[in-house]
Parts: structure tokens; sequence; C-alpha cells
């Protein structure tokens, strides 16, 4: 049975006891890992996180799609969509 992802919260304390230091100082440091990382991937980069995996920014063709509701299909432009591919150590660590 899976349980419940874990929080910010959670992440925050977590972190900060890893860290050895209080929750506000992890709390940003955490902050500004994301902001790092959004910057990056919205600019067309990718970041790899050691251990973790790469995030990406893919882009997607136009394409034809269909609503499941009524079959209609129709043209939906070209987007960009994030990706992430994980690191083959954490593949082995959960599946090992």
């Amino acid at each position: 049975m899976a349980t419940k992802p874990m929080t910010k919260t959670q992440l925050v304390a977590a972190l900060a006891e890893e860290m050895g230091s209080d929750k506000k100082s992890a709390g940003a440091a955490l902050e500004a890992v994301c902001d790092l990382i959004t910057k990056e991937v919205s600019g067309g980069g990718a970041v790899t996180l050691p251990g973790v995996g790469k995030i990406y920014c893919r882009e997607r063709p136009e394409r034809m799609v269909r609503n499941p509701a009524t079959g209609e299909q129709f043209k939906k432009e070209a987007d960009k969509v994030v990706k992430m591919t994980i690191a083959k150590a954490l593949k082995d660590s959960v599946n090992g």
C-alpha cells in the first residue's frame, strides 16, 4: 500500500536535521534550489541532480488530439513539457 508523499514541511524538517541547522535556513536552501531549477529549465536548459535524475524541458510538435467525451478531433498547438529522467542509482536503490 502506498504511503502519502512527503510534504514541504516534512521535507524542510528532514533537510534541517540532515544539515544540522535550523528549519529556516533549510527552507531557504530548498527555495533557492527550486528557484534555480525553475529558472534553468524554463530558459530551455537542463539540471542534473546527482543520484536523483535530470530535469529538462522538451518541445512537443503541433498535433491532432481527440476529446474523449465527445470524440471530436482538433489540432493542439506546439507546446513545451517538463520531463525528468531518473538516475540509475535511484532506480537501483528502489529495486534492490
